[in-house]
């Protein structure tokens, strides 16, 4: 099958490859119908990351399942799925718990896996034809049949969750002002989960246009950083007393906000500090890791950050951190598109085949383009 591989940093082909199988009675077999790109797939196509030549990249994936193992009970061959990039098997501590993001039965050794990323297990990514599902029963969500809500569905598996969770981990309640770092597709969907969430005034940073543009239409305030200190911007706008909630979604690779070329990989953490006011929480799902290769100075390399943690103290502030348990989440969205009171698709700018992935790997990291959110659809490309 055709699948976008991993070559070296800033280079990925569409290559042909080994198609998958049942390895285990549990599993189904997915043809792909829509797969994304995320923004953290970048950290390894940049080289961030322990990453090597060959991976297949993909973790937010939908398609129709074509073979099904003698084990799996729910799901039937014609079904319409997504699957969380979150690998789980279901009943493990954590499973049980609710915490499907940190898994501790599908990669050993580690708590969590995932398609198609470096160090979160065995399983092959769905920027492909075709996906290995294992766990079907618990890792498949059943989608209405057809092609209605593709760009909607596909976007379950992933980033409309995460947005949700950051305002789950900072507690975001009605009526509630909340200031989001970061305006690429979770941080948007951050924005748009606290949204719907009730927020009364919704803050969103950054400095790309056609990111803080789609942020005002949603109806969040836009919030340049090259403009002057973001901190300082929403606390003139809420009396100087700052938000009650904030949302990292910008993670290790943050700008500093003076020389954009610079990365200060702490900048988001320390400016939230200083944006939310005092007892108020912070949700952080931006990405931070114990290894950079690429880090800044080497504390920066080990996930080593110099954070205001003495501030964060002194305003009795609290933090809630970690990639999204998806399946917390995603069946409750699902419904939420289905009934019409939720369209997340309105941050993918392009729907292209799988042989374009070079040219929107390229672009996406570029932020040229208006590229914002890019849906791969293998076979064919649907209507944008």
């Amino acid at each position: 099958m055709k699948a976008v591989v991993y070559e070296k940093p800033f280079s990925v082909a569409v290559r042909d490859v080994d198609d998958p199988r049942i390895e285990h009675p549990n599993d189904v077999l997915v043809r792909v119908t829509s797969t994304a790109i995320c923004g953290s797939d970048l950290h390894m196509y940049e080289g961030r990351t322990a990453a090597e030549p060959g991976i297949v990249f993909g973790h937010e994936n939908l398609g129709v399942i074509e073979e099904i193992g003698s084990g799996v009970t729910s799901l039937s061959v014609g079904d319409r799925v997504v699957m969380p990039f979150n690998v789980a098997c279901g009943f493990c501590k954590n499973c049980l718990a609710g915490e499907t993001g940190f898994c501790l039965t599908v990669n050993p050794g580690f708590a969590g896996g995932a398609y198609g990323y470096v160090a979160m297990g065995p399983y092959e990514g769905g920027q492909a034809e075709h996906l290995r599902v294992p766990f079907a029963d618990f890792n498949c969500l059943k989608l209405p049949a057809g092609e209605q809500f593709e760009t909607d569905f596909v976007l379950l598996a992933d980033i409309f969750p995460t947005g949700y969770h950051g305002c789950e981990l900072a507690q975001v309640a009605p009526g509630e002002s909340v200031a989001v770092y970061g305006a690429g597709p979770v941080g948007l969907m951050a924005a748009y989960s606290a949204l719907l969430r009730g927020a009364s005034q919704v803050f969103v940073v950054d400095r790309v246009p056609e990111r803080l543009a789609k942020a005002e239409e949603i109806g969040a305030v836009p919030i340049d950083f090259t403009k002057g200190d973001p901190a300082e911007q929403i606390r003139a706008q809420t009396r100087g007393e700052g938000t009650d909630k904030g949302v990292d979604a910008v993670g290790y690779q943050a700008q500093a906000h003076d020389d954009t070329s610079h990365e200060e990989p702490a900048i988001v953490l320390n400016a939230l500090v200083e944006t939310v006011r005092a007892t108020g929480r912070l949700g952080v799902p931006g990405l931070y890791v114990p290894s950079d290769p690429g880090g800044p100075d080497e504390h920066a390399k080990h996930g080593q950050l110099l954070v205001s943690i003495g501030k964060m103290f002194e305003k009795g502030q609290k933090m809630g951190t970690g990639q999204c348990n998806v399946k917390r989440y995603n069946r409750q969205l699902r419904d939420l598109i289905i009934a019409g009171r939720a369209k997340p698709s309105f941050v993918v700018s392009h729907e292209l085949p799988l042989d374009q992935a070079p040219q929107a790997y390229e672009k996406f990291d570029k932020r040229i383009e208006g590229y914002t959110k890019v849906v791969l659809h293998p076979g064919h490309a649907l209507a944008a």
